[in-house]
């Protein structure tokens, strides 16, 4: 930094253009700035890796205290990079929402051996700093590309460039930036809206923003402000969900996230009345096994576009395949209303109810072995019941009995004889 550059040395140019910033910064509200030095205590040789100081703590009016700090600001030492960075990491004050920021200014590469881009995403991982910002002074080509890993790297060839890019990181670090989040249709049209959506830091994996997305007066996706300094990854909430990683928002300029999530809607119901009181559906994705919604009978749930293979938890349970749901269509799927079944036992025993498929007989569900009677709702059709006392002991005294069940009626089976 003693080094001859453009008006005057390196460390003079920096002190002064650094004294510009914090001065800029002194009425910028809900900011506080702090100073941290490296190379400046200690003499080479010897080489002393651990020379660095935070020299200036974080405060809401210490710009007086860092300017004159840097007025007899002499650099000594070498350039311990990582160990500085990560010295840093603890000198921000702990706070919920805050932004936390380095900016690091440098005329040389890491001269200890230790590794500036590890520590940089170590720090990023665990959410202690945002993405720092690295500003060269004067360096050779090889310098660069060793720094470009370490965050947002400008490279100050001259004086006046410095104080541009000091312009850029401030407005950078301080300004939100705008954007829109655009569900797409069938169509490519972002007419899809009131879903819910995450966006998440794709550095550290947390969670920064959650959203329902909305429609503004004018009718078109609302405006966010996101902090720029991170990579995102979307996950949009419908459901299915959809996602769409490494999104990068530019700084200054209104971007646009656009996502194809075409919706329709499924409608079940149970014509007539509905004697199952609470019935549920199971819907998976068209050929998979996996529960992806469980939705109530007499609602209407959204899903995007597509076919689904829908599991009615009645008894006996219905399956239907391949229903096809539709750009903002609804689908409507009806079921008979059900009869009722009433089992008396005339004592406690096991038993179960099938259904009557041709020659084939398929099984319904198992009766509660501790009660001497049981009302249960069936869907029509025709079943047999098996039942056997709890304390006779030959298989062969095992009672069955055929019945049939009709839609809003009920039927009373008699096992005691």
């Amino acid at each position: 930094m003693l080094g001859r550059w453009n008006s005057d040395t390196k460390i003079q140019v920096a002190v002064k253009l650094l004294n510009e910033l914090v001065d800029s910064l002194r009425n910028k509200p809900n900011v506080e700035i702090a100073l941290r030095l490296y190379g400046h205590q200690s003499h080479v040789p010897p080489q002393d890796c651990k020379d660095t100081k935070l020299e200036i703590p974080f405060g809401g009016l210490n710009h007086d205290r860092i300017k004159n700090r840097l007025i007899d600001l002499q650099p000594r030492g070498t350039t311990p990079i990582a160990y500085s960075l990560g010295q840093a990491a603890g000198d921000f004050p702990t706070c919920g929402n805050c932004r936390n920021i380095i900016i690091l200014i440098t005329d040389g590469k890491e001269e200890c051996d230790g590794d500036p881009c590890a520590i940089s995403k170590a720090l990023q991982e665990k959410g202690v700093i945002l993405k720092p910002f690295i500003i060269g002074i004067g360096l050779d080509n090889s310098v660069k590309y060793s720094l470009e890993c370490v965050g947002n790297f400008y490279d100050a060839t001259t004086e006046e460039t410095f104080r541009d890019i000091l312009t850029v990181v401030i407005s950078q670090a301080l300004n939100p930036t705008t954007a829109q989040v655009n569900l797409l249709d069938t169509y490519k049209k972002p007419t899809e809206t009131n879903v819910p959506f995450t966006l998440y830091d794709m550095q550290t994996g947390r969670m920064v923003y959650n959203f329902i997305h909305t429609f503004n007066h004018a009718g078109n996706p609302d405006t966010l402000h996101l902090d720029h300094l991170i990579k995102y990854r979307l996950k949009v909430h419908s459901i299915p969900p959809v996602e769409k990683d490494g999104i990068e928002i530019i700084p200054g300029k209104h971007n646009v996230i656009a996502v194809d999530a075409p919706q329709g809607y499924l409608f079940l119901n149970v014509k007539n009345r509905n004697e199952y009181g609470t019935l549920k559906c199971i819907v998976r994705k068209s050929g998979s096994m996996e529960t992806m919604h469980i939705q109530d009978f007499g609602a209407t749930e959204k899903y995007l576009t597509g076919k689904y293979d829908i599991e009615i938890l009645s008894l006996p349970r219905i399956i239907q395949k391949d229903v096809k749901i539709s750009q903002s269509a609804t689908t409507t799927v009806e079921i008979e209303q059900p009869g009722l079944v009433n089992l008396q036992f005339g004592g406690v025993g096991y038993g179960s109810i099938f259904q009557l498929k041709g020659k084939d007989v398929e099984f319904v569900c198992n009766l509660n072995e501790n009660i001497m009677q049981q009302a249960i709702v069936l869907q029509p059709g025709t079943y047999k019941v098996v039942f056997r006392f709890r304390n006779t002991k030959e298989t062969v005294l095992s009672k069955d009995r055929t019945f049939t069940v009709r839609s809003g009626e009920s039927v009373i089976v008699n096992l005691r004889n």
